[in-house]
C-alpha cells in the first residue's frame, strides 16, 4: 500500500486560519500558531458580541420610549402597562420607532394606555 500524505490537508487548514488572521497586527497574522490562538479568541469575541448587540439595542429602544413617555407625562413602566392592559401589542422596536418618527401616534399610544389604566 502507498504511503498516505497529509500535507495538503494540513496547508489548506492553516492557510483557512491564516486567512481568517488577515489583517491582525505582527506575528498574529504570519504565525500559524499565534494566528490559530488569535482566531479562536476572536471568535469568542465575535459570539459574545451578537448577544450583547440584542441587549444594546433593546436598552436603546427603551430609553427612547421612556423619553417620548416623560413628554406625555408617563413614565416607561406605566405606559407599557397601560398599553398592556388596553391590549396592544407592539414590541420595543416599533414603539421606539415612533416614539422618534412620529409623536402623534405615539401620544395617541399614550392616551389609549392612560385611559385603560384609569388615570
Amino acid at each position: 500500500m502507498a504511503r498516505i500524505k497529509g500535507a495538503l490537508m494540513t496547508r489548506k487548514r492553516r492557510n483557512k486560519v491564516l486567512k481568517a488572521a488577515k489583517g491582525y497586527w505582527g506575528s498574529k497574522s504570519k504565525h500559524f500558531k499565534m494566528a490559530k490562538q488569535a482566531v479562536l479568541k476572536s471568535g469568542n469575541y465575535a459570539f459574545a458580541g451578537r448577544k450583547m448587540k440584542k441587549r444594546d439595542f433593546r436598552r436603546l429602544w427603551i430609553a427612547r420610549i421612556n423619553a417620548q413617555a416623560k413628554v406625555n407625562g408617563m413614565n416607561y413602566s406605566t405606559f407599557m402597562h397601560g398599553l398592556k392592559l388596553a391590549g396592544i401589542a407592539l414590541n420595543r422596536k416599533v414603539l421606539s420607532e415612533l416614539a422618534v418618527s412620529d409623536k402623534e401616534a405615539f401620544a395617541a399610544l399614550c392616551a389609549k394606555a392612560k385611559e385603560a389604566i384609569g388615570a
